[in-house]
C-alpha cells in the first residue's frame, strides 16, 4: 500500500446489522486492509462475536459510542489548531511531510485528544499507528518515520511555524525535502522520539 497515512471516520450505524448505534454504549471497532487503504467496522458487540469474517483485522478495539454533538459555530480562527492541521495534511497525503504528521499525532495523544489504539509492524518494516479521536471518533493511520531526536526540534519547529501562520505547508514540505529528514527510516535507537505508552 502507497499511502504513508490514512483517516477514517467513526460510523453511526452497526456495520453488520446497520441498526443505530447508541449513545454511550459499547462498540467494536476495526480496521480491514484494503488495496486502497483501509475499511473501517463499527459494530455492535453481539453482532461482531457472531459475524463470520475470511479476514483478519490489520487493528481491532472496543469503545464505547458517543452520538455526535452538534455545537455552536464559533466565529472561524484564521490560525488552524493541531487537529484540523494534521486533518489536511492526511487529506494531502504528501510523504515530504510524514515527520510532521507524526509529531502532530504524537502532540495530539499528549494533549489527549488522540488516543492509540495499536501499532503494526509491517514486512517492510515500517510502523503504522492506529490513533483514534477520543471526541469525534475517527481513525488515523500514522506512518512512524522512527524520527530521530536529534531531528525533533527542527520538526517542532515547523510545526509551530504552521500551526501560527508563519509558514506555509509548501514551504515546510520544501524544508522536510531539502534537510533530508524524509530519509528512509534508521534502525529503532533509544533516541527515537516514542509515543507515550498507556
Amino acid at each position: 500500500m502507497s499511502q504513508e497515512w490514512n483517516i477514517r471516520s467513526r460510523g453511526h450505524v452497526c456495520t453488520i446489522c446497520q441498526k443505530p448505534l447508541v449513545d454511550k454504549t459499547p462498540v467494536v471497532s476495526a480496521l480491514k486492509e484494503t488495496a486502497d487503504g483501509y475499511e473501517r467496522f463499527d459494530c455492535h458487540p453481539e453482532c461482531w462475536k457472531v459475524q463470520e469474517r475470511d479476514w483478519t483485522p490489520f487493528s481491532q478495539w472496543d469503545g464505547v459510542y458517543f452520538a455526535p454533538v452538534r455545537e455552536v459555530k464559533k466565529e472561524a480562527l484564521k490560525k488552524e489548531d493541531a487537529g484540523e492541521l494534521l486533518r489536511q495534511l492526511v487529506t494531502l497525503d504528501d510523504p515530504a511531510m510524514k515527520n510532521v504528521v507524526y509529531v502532530l499525532a504524537v502532540m495530539l495523544e499528549r494533549s489527549k485528544i488522540l488516543v492509540e489504539r495499536d501499532a503494526k509492524e509491517l514486512e517492510d518494516g515500517t510502523i503504522r499507528r492506529v490513533y483514534e479521536d477520543r471526541k469525534q471518533g475517527d481513525t488515523f493511520v500514522i506512518l512512524d518515520p522512527r524520527l530521530r531526536l536529534e531531528n525533533l526540534s527542527e520538526v517542532q519547529q515547523q510545526v509551530v511555524a504552521l500551526l501560527s501562520g508563519t509558514k506555509t505547508l509548501g514551504e515546510v514540505s520544501g524544508e522536510e525535502e531539502a534537510a533530508g529528514i524524509a530519509e528512509e527510516a534508521a534502525e529503532p535507537t533509544a533516541n527515537e522520539v516514542q509515543p507515550e505508552t498507556t
